[in-house]
């Protein structure tokens, strides 16, 4: 390893941080945790209707910590849960209309600073291709 290795982990690592103080902060004010937030983005982006079992290897969780995570959101009124109609043992998740709503505000300031950064993650991960400054 060289210092310039060091100095681009650290420079990739504080750009991550600081994208995700970003979120962590934008999820709180509209009134979801972080994790939320990610549930509602899972559930969205995932090409199939989203089960449980989906969400936990998405958030990388354990299936049981989603389960009452589901719960917690369709007490929100987030999410519905429903039993798929091929297997009865899983249950899949769908956004509420709310739900829909607080993601799409959510995603939109997030794709913002995701274009206001891009400069800078992209100057960090050139300098970890390139193992230069």
């Amino acid at each position: 390893m060289r210092e310039a290795d060091y100095e681009a982990l650290a420079r990739f690592r504080y750009q991550v941080r600081t994208f995700l103080a970003f979120s962590e902060a934008a999820a709180q004010r509209a009134g979801l945790t972080p994790q939320q937030h990610q549930a509602l983005l899972g559930i969205k982006g995932l090409a199939s209707a989203a089960s449980v079992g989906d969400i936990a290897r998405f958030l990388l969780i354990r299936h049981h910590t989603a389960v009452e995570l589901m719960g917690r959101m369709a007490k929100l009124k987030l999410i519905v849960r429903t039993v798929d109609p091929e297997d009865a043992r899983r249950v899949r998740l769908k956004l509420t209309a709310k739900g829909e709503q607080k993601l799409r505000s959510l995603s939109k300031i997030h794709l913002e600073e995701l274009r206001a950064a891009s400069p800078a993650l992209s100057k960090a991960l050139r300098s970890i291709q390139s193992g230069t400054r």
